[in-house]
């Protein structure tokens, strides 16, 4: 199973595993967007960069997005202007609005074939309970936009449904992410910068004014590190695992002979539903997306999440439809809604993080790189202490955070779980679960023949028990959002190690 965006870049092939030992003025840590484009803007300035990642280019959070280019981050303006103030929420806003133009201007400039389509993006709700949140919405672009005409309210829409309110702004985009960041990469190594790919980096340390990355038996000796990881592994002094948690989404690209929507919609209601259309050599696909859940928390019923959310509404508005593709990803979000970019701890200079993107990675991502970028090249940046990274703000979301500990100390308490019999043969084919064997939990998952697969189920993060995800047959981290596919090798972070195997007998 992989991505649209994946799938159509497969015979793409820029970077390589890391071989020898190397020295650059900054090592970029995540060959995703936002990575990527962190090097971009360095590179130009003529720095020497170094990219590494342990998968490929955009395998992840970055090429398993639904790729809405939009500052309309959900009903986010509202809420910025009642939580903060005008002046924060204006800068929010015109953050993420320059982001627009900044990455039409890499792709003019650069002369990179990504798919870039201007579209109107539309948030609407189909209940009563938020027309009142949409027309509040509308209220506060007006207000910070300074345009009257800069968005609007609608009461009709190109959907195949009715719906009761939308808030539409104007001059929003869609791409093809992977085309871009290929985009991206090729510059990067024509200013002279590596990219290394499928290289795990184990650790960082400082050593006098100098970092040390070390990935397999090498060594990267930089100035600056940029923790663009999607979910920064350094635990310590950072405590991002405090500070955010992880939401598992879901997207199916399909095809259908009915006419499209025009535009990019995502409804304000739960269950959360975005569409969006892609080009698909002469025709079209339409990509649903949404069915989130915390990872590691799947809900009791599979109605309002996953696929079988996304393939019922499908069905219900276009029945002739067909899924060419379908994938999921982790978003990792930040108690109060805004990423954190910037230094990663106050007590380690020259390393900086992004992360927190809230679902919006497309333009946070150009955000955090030209923060960091700033940062490093000794420019102020006039939107860097909105994103403060090491602000002690999210703390204050008490309810959130209180919600987010109990989940985490739950999760170290290996009972919490129902435990079956000692008896493997309680687990049934293509499922998977945690037994008790000689009073050690043992994760263990039946493929459809019968043969086993037992893992130790605590997560190589921090020690959390791990849950079974049938779904996607994937061992989960309820605490962080770490993931392991049911051979116990590590997919997702903050977790950078796989799992330990079991050897057990049926």
């Amino acid at each position: 199973m992989s991505s649209y965006w994946i799938d159509s870049t497969k015979d793409f092939n820029i970077g390589s595993k890391i071989d020898d030992n190397y020295t650059a003025d900054v090592c970029i840590i995540g060959a995703g967007i936002c990575g990527l484009s962190t090097a971009y803007y360095l590179s130009k300035k003529g720095l020497k960069v170094i990219v590494i990642d342990k998968d490929d280019i955009g395998e992840k959070a970055s090429g398993n997005t639904t790729a809405k280019i939009t500052m309309q981050h959900g009903l986010i303006y509202d809420y910025l202007l009642t939580s903060f103030n005008e002046n924060f929420a204006r800068d929010y806003f015109n953050a993420n609005k320059k982001a627009i133009s900044n990455i039409k201007e890499i792709i003019d400039l650069e002369n990179i074939n990504c798919d870039f389509e201007y579209k109107q993006n539309l948030i609407f709700t189909t209940t009563e309970e938020d027309v009142e949140k949409i027309q509040n919405e509308v209220d506060a672009i007006n207000l910070l936009s300074g345009k009257q005409d800069y968005t609007e309210l609608l009461n009709s829409s190109d959907l195949p449904f009715n719906i009761l309110a939308g808030v539409m702004t104007k001059n929003q985009a869609q791409f093809h992410p992977r085309k871009y960041m290929y985009g991206l990469a090729n510059v990067i190594e024509n200013n002279e910068g590596l990219i290394f790919t499928n290289s795990v980096v184990t650790d960082i340390k400082k050593d006098g004014e100098v970092y040390n990355c070390y990935s397999d038996e090498y060594t990267i000796k930089s100035k600056y590190v940029v923790l663009a990881s999607h979910y920064p592994f350094i635990n310590f002094p950072g405590l991002y695992f405090s500070k955010m948690y992880q939401v598992t989404s879901y997207a199916i690209a399909i095809e259908t002979k009915k006419d499209l929507p025009s535009g990019m919609y995502i409804s304000s209601n739960e269950p959360t539903i975005s569409y969006r259309t892609a080009k698909f050599g002469d025709k079209e696909l339409l990509i649903l997306s949404g069915g989130n859940h915390k990872t590691g928390y799947s809900p009791d019923s599979d109605e309002n999440y996953g696929y079988k959310f996304l393939e019922q509404e499908a069905k219900k508005y276009f029945p002739d439809y067909e899924i060419k593709y379908k994938w999921n990803t982790r978003d990792c979000i930040s108690l109060d809604k805004i990423p954190y970019i910037g230094d990663f701890s106050n007590f380690m200079p020259n390393m900086y993080v992004a992360t927190g993107f809230n679902k919006w990675g497309m333009t946070s991502s150009n955000v955090a790189a030209n923060i960091i970028a700033d940062s490093i090249l000794g420019i102020n940046n006039k939107y860097a202490d909105v994103f403060n990274s090491t602000r002690l703000e999210p703390l204050k979301n008490k309810e959130e955070f209180k919600n987010m500990v109990n989940q985490v100390v739950k999760s170290f308490v290996t009972n919490r779980i129902k435990i079956p019999k000692e008896d493997i043969s309680v687990i049934k084919n293509d499922n998977g679960g945690i037994i008790k064997i000689d009073g050690d939990s043992i994760g263990v998952y039946k493929d459809e023949n019968g043969k086993i697969y037992a893992v130790n189920p605590t997560c190589t993060h921090l020690g959390c028990l791990l849950t079974w995800n049938n779904l996607d047959k994937t061992w989960d981290c309820p605490c962080h959002g770490s993931r392991f596919d049911y051979t116990g090798k590590n997919l997702y972070d903050p977790a950078f190690k796989d799992l330990q195997i079991i050897d057990i007998e049926d």
